[in-house]
């Protein structure tokens, strides 16, 4: 294997381990940026050996902005992308998905609220016991309690 390639998931996995501290510090900033620095020169070795044309990767273009966006909010304590784009997917693309296009903010809005509220009213009607079975088990369990009483007996 080339060394090269070591050296890429070596890079790469010092910056991963960097951004996810607790603490980042200047000096941490100026490690992640070399090993982002690192990896971004050592990938190279993939695109020479004819492994992929482009570096194409939304997550490998995001590490760009770590510095800054630490700087700008802190550090993201283990937080995972992925977190953040299946919240981003959940509040934003599906509601999207539900407009009719015009003005699309203030349904996508509506539309969360009322996602909300219900939610709200599941974990309410869940903690009363309203939603323990159903329809035709509570009628089932009714009968079966009167056939149990007209029988006369008991268990």
């Amino acid at each position: 294997m080339p060394k090269d390639v070591v050296r890429t998931f070596r890079a790469f996995l010092e910056f991963s381990y960097l951004v996810r501290r607790n603490v980042i510090t200047e000096q941490t900033l100026d490690e992640i940026d070399d090993a982002l620095q690192r990896f971004h020169h050592f990938r190279e070795v993939f695109r020479n050996a004819g492994v992929v044309d482009t570096f194409s990767l939304p997550r490998q273009h995001s590490m760009k902005h770590y510095n800054y966006l630490i700087r700008q909010f802190g550090a993201p304590n283990g937080l995972c992308s992925s977190i953040t784009e299946s919240k981003h997917i959940k509040a934003v693309k599906r509601p999207y998905r539900r407009t009719n296009r015009f003005q699309a903010l203030g349904q996508m809005l509506l539309i969360n609220q009322r996602l909300d509220k219900l939610a709200a009213a599941r974990a309410d009607f869940k903690e009363r016991g309203m939603l323990n079975g159903s329809c035709i088990s509570q009628v089932l369990e009714a009968l079966g309690m009167k056939l149990h009483l007209m029988s006369g007996h008991c268990f």
